[in-house]
């Protein structure tokens, strides 16, 4: 079946996003059905042929391509980070990492037969996990704060220091195979990372004087991005990855430059390359498989799986506190993912461009190790943590949008309360005081790709959307939805219902309930917080009950949350009137009178 070429990239878009969409509604990796989409318009049915479709412009494609992932991948990189991640953590993306390498290019070698230059190209690239597909996971396992810790930021570092490694052996192979000296191999290395160097100060300094005015900010770094690459690989063949890695970590790490818009528009760029790029490349792919591929795929998937893994934990949580149940799922899970696909397809289709025997099987192979890996581990990792005992119970902490002074008390009195509470917010005021105050902080809009990567949600079961920006707490609870449940997410209105008018009545039916009782906005609750009313936390009794306080305190005291005798939370909101009983611990609102 022929498509027009017109329709046929409509599709790849549609499908692309199809595959995005179902990644998040079942939170699993979007690499896996992003690749089994492209396997589906390739080798199966044949309607998608990479090579025909982009012709002479495939390996500039998807070069730029890669480059623009790469960058955006090490353009979060932050070298300060790296001394508060733990000593395990720094283990397993160092010498961890140089172990993994090693042992996936013996087995690629003796499971695969490829040639010791391709196998140790295979473990360079395949020891990388990422943030993109352990944050899925995570959500879904739901393991302790240790070892989410650990694996999230493993994923983080390891993303572009993994890149940057995959880089420089794939730069020493060519070196081999073509026979070039051990000086030329170090000039293609000093060269990429010169221009790298001199391409982020030139657009930092460009950001720092404002020359550039904002709406032009992402396209500049768009072009600087591939101007970069581009003339790396012209000073030097084949160094432009290695440029673009560089000056992204170097940008990501300068002070006094405000990236976060180039951040994020990297993030949705990457998004849509991503979902474009794997679906080509998969589509790649012959079927039948090469003789043997297919189960020397699966034979290194086990060995990944069964003895790599492990045997790196071990190296890198050596006399850590880490119990063994800790380290028995930090060995289970590690899923390849972006970088790993990405840049192999890249480096098969410039080795098979060589002649280099083995080049064809690269991708196949890890092709097979990612979807080995995301499709068992997202199976059974969750019932594993369970047996060991090693998984959260239920998700009872709150995410609060909000940090001006109404959402600081709410949350202090949560986090009194025993509850883990996390402030959210993109106003830095509000943060700093937060922080000030010991509550746990996130600088930056929670409903964001940023976020999904950096803001850590173990234990976290709920939202309270408490910020005085309307639209913003509508965006947060819709994004939360899938997240957390529709009983799970609330919001602080801005406005009362009768000075709304019919303004908010289209979206009413998408807004989350309304916290605490129906006459409460954010303005009215910063007004009585300001006027000497407190939060206050009681435990009741048989004696001393609800009328009692009620009679106490008087009949204006506002209902904020109930804790009952086990520990569970409940919320006060217009669809759900709290009746509290003797053992619960009641937060409420009172007046100053009363105190």
């Amino acid at each position: 079946m022929t498509l027009d070429l017109g329709l046929l990239l409509v599709l790849v878009l549609g499908i692309g996003f199809l595959a995005q969409w179902l990644a998040w509604r079942v939170k699993l990796p979007a690499i896996l059905f992003l690749l089994l989409a492209g396997i589906a318009l390739g080798p199966v049915s044949s309607w998608v042929v990479p090579d025909k479709l982009l012709g002479k412009l495939e390996i500039p494609v998807v070069s730029l391509s890669v480059a623009l992932i790469l960058f955006e991948g090490s353009l979060t990189l932050r070298f300060s980070e790296l001394r508060g991640i733990g000593r395990v953590v720094r283990g397993l993306v160092t010498y961890g990492a140089v172990i993994a390498v090693l042992l996936l290019g013996v087995a690629a070698h003796y499971l695969a037969g490829l040639s010791w230059e391709v196998a140790l190209l295979f473990g360079a690239l395949t020891c990388v996990t990422g943030p993109t597909v352990i944050a899925p996971m995570l959500r879904t396992v739901r393991p302790n704060a240790r070892i989410a810790n650990t694996l999230r930021w493993e994923g983080i570092v390891i993303d572009p220091l993994g890149a940057l490694f995959g880089v420089l052996v794939y730069e020493a192979v060519v070196s081999h195979h073509q026979g070039r000296t051990i000086g030329v191999f170090l000039a293609i290395v000093a060269c990429g990372t010169a221009v790298g160097l001199l391409a982020a100060w030139l657009l930092a300094s460009l950001l720092r004087r404002q020359m550039i005015p904002e709406y032009l900010q992402n396209y500049g770094s768009l072009v600087a991005v591939l101007a970069a690459f581009t003339l790396s690989n012209t000073m030097a063949h084949e160094s432009g990855l290695l440029a673009v890695t560089v000056m992204g970590i170097a940008l990501g790490n300068m002070r006094g430059v405000h990236i976060d818009d180039i951040l994020d528009f990297k993030e949705n760029l990457t998004t849509l390359l991503v979902s474009v790029l794997f679906i080509l490349l998969a589509a790649r792919l012959t079927w039948p498989l090469p003789d043997g591929v297919l189960w020397s795929g699966v034979a290194i998937f086990i060995a990944a799986q069964l003895v790599v893994r492990p045997v790196t934990v071990a190296v890198a949580t050596m006399s850590s506190a880490l119990s063994w149940r800790e380290r028995a799922l930090i060995a289970w899970v590690a899923p390849r993912g972006i970088v790993a696909a990405a840049v192999s397809a890249l480096f098969a289709l410039k080795l098979d461009a060589l002649g280099m025997p083995g080049a064809q099987e690269l991708v196949p192979l890890v092709f097979i190790l990612i979807i080995g890996t995301v499709v068992l581990q997202s199976a059974t990792a969750r019932p594993l943590a369970l047996w060991l005992k090693v998984a959260e119970p239920d998700a009872t902490g709150v995410l609060i949008y909000g940090s001006d002074a109404v959402a600081r008390a709410v949350a202090r009195a949560l986090a009194d309360a025993g509850f883990r509470v996390i402030v959210a917010d993109e106003q830095w005021d509000g943060i700093r005081l937060a922080r000030m105050e010991g509550l746990t902080t996130f600088y930056g809009f929670p409903a964001t790709a940023y976020a999904e990567r950096h803001l850590d949600l173990t234990g976290i079961g709920r939202l309270l959307a408490m910020s005085f920006n309307r639209e913003r707490n509508a965006l947060a609870c819709v994004y939360y939805l899938q997240e957390f449940g529709r009983t799970k997410i609330y919001r602080l209105p801005t406005e009362a219902p009768n000075e709304a008018g019919g303004r908010s009545q289209l979206g009413e039916p998408l807004q989350a309930p309304r916290l605490f009782d129906a006459e409460m906005t954010h303005e009215r609750f910063a007004e009585r917080l300001a006027e000497g009313w407190r939060i206050k936390s009681t435990r009741l009794t048989a004696t001393y009950d609800w009328p009692h306080f009620i009679e106490q305190y008087g009949s204006m005291t506002v209902l904020l949350f109930g804790v009952e005798e086990k520990g569970a939370l409940r919320v006060a909101s217009v669809k759900r009137e709290l009746e509290p009983r003797p053992g619960w611990m009641i937060i409420t609102l009172v007046p100053p009178e009363s105190l």
